[in-house]
C-alpha cells in the first residue's frame, strides 16, 4: 500500500449498521437492506461539481475526492452500504494502457490492442501496490470517514469484461472485435485472461487489507457471450478470482469479506454462478426473481434487480413496483448497473 496516506487501515471505527454483511451470509435481517451500483452519479448536484474540477482519472487517483463522492449519496439516503468510488478500467492502466475518458463517448483506449503481439506491450508483473495504491488509499480514508456508519464495498472488472474494452478500445454494441479474438487466437486470449485474473486477485486482496468490507466482481459483459463461450472464457476465471481471494485472505489474516459476482445477462449461467464460491448472486432486471432462485437453491444470497428506468415512472407506479419488489423478499436490493459511463 502507498505510504503517503494520512491514515492507515488500522483502528477503523465499529460498524453500527451490519443489515448488508448479514445479508450477504445469508443470516437473517430485520428488513432488506439497500444499495446502488451506481450510487455516486450525475444525479446529484454535489457531484457534478466536485467532478467538475478535474478529468475523471485524475479524479480517480485522488483518494481524497474518491472519498468525498463516496460519502454525497449517504448524506442524502438511509443506505445499508457504500461503494467506493473508482472504475474498473484502472486494471487496464495497472498492465500499462493508456485510459482517457472522452466527453460523450465514454471511456477510451488511445492504442487498444489489436494483434496478439501487442500483449507484449502488457506488464507481465504488476505492483499493485504501485500502480494502484490510491484506490487503497482512498478505501482506507473513506472508511475510515465513513465513522462505522455502514461497510464499505470494494469492486473490480471481471477479466471478459476488461480483456473486451482493451480490444474493442472503448464500449461496443456488439463487442465483436474481441470476441474475433476468441475465435481466431483462443490461446491468446486464455493468456490475456490469466494476466488480468493474476492482477485482479491482487488487487482485491489489497482492498481488503485497506478496509474493504464486501468485494463485488463485475463481468458487465456476460451477455455478449454465448453459453459455450462464457462457460471457457469466463466463468473459469470468475471462479479463480473467488478461490484466489478467499485463499489469499486467509494466508495473510486479512477478513474473508462477501464476495458478490455480478454477470450481466449470463441468465444461462445463474445455477453456476452461484457454484462460483461466491456469497452473493447480482441480478439484472430482466431475470424474475423467483426463476433466478429456483434455479440456484438457497445456498447464496440473491442481490437486485430493480429496472434503473423505473424510477422515472410516477411517484404512485413507483411505490406500487418498489412494494410488488418487496414482496419478492430479496435479501439485498440493488438497482442494477445501467450500463453508462460515470
Amino acid at each position: 500500500m502507498a505510504g503517503n496516506s494520512p491514515v492507515g487501515p488500522q483502528g477503523f471505527p465499529a460498524l453500527k449498521n451490519d443489515t448488508f454483511l448479514r445479508a450477504a451470509r445469508g443470516e437473517e435481517t430485520e428488513y432488506t437492506p439497500v444499495w446502488c451500483m451506481r450510487q455516486a452519479g450525475r444525479y446529484l448536484p454535489e457531484f457534478r461539481e466536485t467532478r467538475a474540477a478535474q478529468d475523471f482519472f485524475a479524479t480517480c487517483r485522488s483518494p481524497e475526492t474518491c472519498c468525498e463522492l463516496t460519502l454525497q449519496p449517504l448524506r442524502r439516503f438511509p443506505l445499508d452500504a457504500a461503494i467506493i468510488f473508482s472504475d474498473i478500467l484502472v486494471v487496464p492502466q495497472a498492465l500499462g494502457m493508456e485510459v482517457v475518458m472522452v466527453p460523450g463517448k465514454g471511456p477510451t483506449f488511445p492504442e487498444p490492442l489489436k494483434e496478439v503481439e501487442d500483449l507484449l506491450k502488457l506488464r507481465q508483473k504488476v505492483d499493485v501496490s504501485a500502480e494502484l495504491g490510491y484506490v487503497f488509499q482512498a478505501i482506507t480514508l473513506t472508511r475510515h470517514s465513513l465513522e462505522g456508519r455502514v461497510p464499505l464495498i470494494g469492486f473490480s472488472g471481471a477479466p471478459w469484461t476488461l480483456m473486451s474494452y482493451m480490444i474493442e478500445g472503448g464500449g461496443s454494441n456488439t463487442m465483436a472485435k474481441a470476441k474475433r479474438w476468441l475465435y481466431r487466437h483462443p490461446e491468446a486470449s486464455h493468456r490475456l485472461l490469466q494476466l488480468l485474473r493474476d492482477v485482479i486477485v491482487d488487487y482485491l486482496v489489497g482492498q481488503v487489507a485497506a478496509g474493504a468490507q464486501a468485494l463485488q466482481v463485475f463481468e458487465s459483459h456476460a451477455g455478449h457471450l454465448g453459453p459455450e463461450q462464457f462457460r471457457e472464457f469466463a466463468l473459469p476465471y470468475i471462479r479463480d478470482i473467488a478461490a484466489g481471494v478467499k485463499s489469499r485472505l486467509q494466508a495473510e489474516a486479512l477478513p474473508v469479506v462477501p464476495m458478490i459476482v455480478f454477470a450481466k445477462d449470463a441468465h444461462y449461467a445463474l445455477p453456476e454462478l452461484a457454484q462460483a464460491g461466491y456469497e452473493v448472486l447480482g441480478l439484472d432486471w430482466t431475470i424474475p426473481p423467483h426463476d433466478a432462485r429456483a434455479q440456484t437453491g438457497h445456498g447464496i444470497t440473491l442481490q437486485g434487480n430493480l429496472d434503473p428506468c423505473a424510477l422515472y415512472a410516477p411517484k404512485k407506479q413507483k411505490q406500487r413496483r418498489l412494494l410488488i419488489w418487496s414482496e419478492q423478499r430479496f435479501e439485498t436490493w440493488n438497482e442494477t448497473d445501467p450500463g453508462t459511463s460515470a
